[in-house]
C-alpha cells in the first residue's frame, strides 16, 4: 500500500555564532547543508561570508515555513 499525500517537509529556524561572536538567524529545510553553505560556500548569506567560520547553537523544528518565518522574525527582535 503506498500513501498518495505528500511528504511534509519541516522548517528549522537556527542560529549560528559567527567569528566575530555576533550571532545570524536563519531557516531552512535542512540544517546540515545550509551550516555547510554558510562556512564553505558563496551561497551563504553576505553577513556570515565574511565572519567564517559560524558554529552552529540552536535549531527549532516547525511544521510550515510560516510558522519558522513568524519565530524568526520574533528572534530577531530580541535584543
Amino acid at each position: 500500500m503506498t500513501s498518495d499525500a505528500p511528504k511534509s517537509t519541516l522548517y528549522y529556524l537556527y542560529v549560528v555564532r559567527c567569528s566575530d561572536s555576533t550571532l545570524y538567524t536563519g531557516i531552512t529545510t535542512d540544517v546540515d547543508r545550509r551550516i555547510s553553505e554558510h562556512n564553505q560556500s558563496s551561497k551563504g548569506s553576505r553577513y556570515t561570508r565574511s565572519r567564517r567560520p559560524v558554529k552552529l547553537i540552536y535549531t527549532e523544528c516547525f511544521d510550515d515555513r510560516s510558522q519558522a518565518s513568524r519565530a524568526e522574525h520574533r528572534m530577531k527582535s530580541l535584543s
